[in-house]
């Protein structure tokens, strides 16, 4: 035991990194209350226009430059964002905040005449989403992410005790939050693939918690008399391999996404990276041993 790295006695060290790993994240929360948008919001959050069209050729960074001076010249207005869509990679796809049905004719008529575009071209997309509607979905998706940590909690506290549940919300919550500092910090549309992005690394990081205290219950009928932290720590030694294992297996799938998807499924796929490797980084280093200091809180 004395030879095993002893991942309670490193919770003040490891406690520190958190803090400063989830530093943006809380940032732009504390912000977001206060009216300072640090995230990047998309459409889907704030309301506006999403416009796509069929350009016939590879969309390049040129294009999308060249786009957005388009887009700038004709409507006066930045572009939220100009990125290549679709599955062919010949789709351009313009973001911005609210344009006029005539606006938006005339965006598509300066860009057909400077690709050249076939004069039956139509746009592939056209919506608008109001600023209630978006303000909607934010709310949705704080109440989405809110109900699941809950849930979580009350399975946890069934199936162990109220500390443990609280250990693992408290590693959920460190997750969500380092995850809204990838959003900040590279400034990653912030979008419904949140909601799914975070929905799904809830489930990963907390199935890798529960794994953990399994085997630390297991352990405390084997070893009565040693003390909560040495159990604590003997556990996580024990479902190391798994942890690492797991985490390597799905951080390959979701890299091939990354690597080979389009625009919209890299905002997906990289916050669900971090929160992969984030997930097995909680539930070994955090999860374990703010269980261990709930314990000792409470004899003290």
């Amino acid at each position: 035991m004395l030879k095993q790295f002893d991942f309670v006695k490193a919770f003040k060290v490891t406690s520190l990194i958190s803090l400063v790993l989830v530093a943006a994240g809380v940032i732009g929360l504390i912000g977001a209350v206060f009216g300072v948008h640090l995230f990047n919001y998309d459409v889907d959050f704030i309301g506006g226009t999403t416009l796509q069209y069929e350009l016939h050729t590879e969309v390049t960074p040129e294009i999308t430059k060249n786009i957005e001076s388009i887009f700038q010249e004709v409507t006066g207005k930045h572009a939220s964002s100009v990125t290549k869509a679709g599955d062919s990679g010949t789709e351009v796809q313009i973001k911005s905040t609210e344009l006029d049905s005539e606006t938006r004719d005339q965006v598509f008529q300066a860009i057909k005449e400077a690709y050249e575009l076939p004069e039956d071209d139509t746009p592939i997309k056209s919506d608008y989403v109001s600023a209630s509607v978006g303000s909607d979905l934010r709310k949705s998706a704080v109440t989405a992410s809110a109900i699941a940590v809950v849930l979580i909690l009350i399975y946890i506290t069934i199936r162990f005790e109220l500390r443990s549940g609280l250990a693992a919300v408290i590693a959920l919550v460190h997750d969500l939050l380092v995850m809204l500092s990838v959003y900040v910090i590279f400034q990653i549309p912030f979008n419904m693939n949140f909601i799914a992005a975070a929905l799904t690394i809830l489930g990963y990081s907390v199935n890798a918690t529960i794994i953990i205290f399994d085997r630390v219950r297991e352990n405390k009928k084997l070893y009565p008399k040693w003390e909560f932290s040495a159990v604590v720590n003997h556990s996580i030694q024990q479902t190391m391999a798994r942890s690492i294992n797991t985490t390597l297996t799905t951080l390959f799938a979701i890299i091939m996404l990354v690597i080979f998807g389009v625009s919209t499924i890299r905002t997906f796929a990289i916050p669900v990276c971090v929160g992969i490797l984030c997930g097995c980084y909680s539930s070994v280093f955090l999860s374990g041993p703010i269980w261990n200091w709930l314990v000792n809180k409470k004899k003290k």
